[in-house]
């Protein structure tokens, strides 16, 4: 049968490989079968279609993605650049040291899972679910610290000399 089709199709003969479109959800097409193989999963053979590649567009960089340089963009002096790596130094440091103020109330009002029982809490679930809230903003805090100390840790201080020990 395959030399049947071979010869029935000029193009064929010549060394190329019959297109086959095979049905789905989006219609597969392919050379890459035999014809049995075609012939059992259903697939028809696309004669004198030309195939036509339509390249994508470039996907566009992710939020965590590097990117490159812009070719016309100015550079920044060393100077300005040191003040501003001080200036989001200084501005990290600030937000860790409201971060762990605020991270100590919680933990104080927890008061190691046993915080005091409001008037308005008569109903125990009431309680309960107060400190499972207060357990929740502890972890998230504690999350949010976590993170402000790796970005403090990325960052080089603007004076960074060795210290001799």
């Amino acid at each position: 049968m395959l030399t049947a089709l071979t010869a029935a199709s000029p193009a064929w003969s010549q060394g190329d490989k019959p297109v086959y479109r095979c049905p789905g959800n989006p219609p597969l097409y392919t050379d890459s079968l035999s014809a049995k193989e075609a012939k059992d999963k259903g697939c028809r053979t696309l004669e004198g279609a030309p195939i036509t590649v339509i390249q994508s567009p470039k996907p566009r960089p992710t939020a965590g993605a590097p990117v490159p340089p812009a070719p016309n963009r100015e550079r920044v002096d060393a100077t300005e650049q040191r003040n501003r790596d001080s200036d989001a130094r200084r501005i990290l440091e600030a937000e860790l040291r409201k971060e762990e103020e605020q991270l100590a109330n919680l933990r104080k009002e927890f008061n190691n899972g046993e915080p005091e029982r409001r008037g308005d809490e008569r109903n125990y679930q009431k309680y309960l679910d107060r400190v499972a809230e207060m357990k929740a903003s502890i972890a998230r805090k504690e999350s949010d610290v976590a993170a402000l100390r790796r970005e403090l840790s990325k960052q080089t201080p603007a004076d960074a000399t060795p210290k001799p020990q």
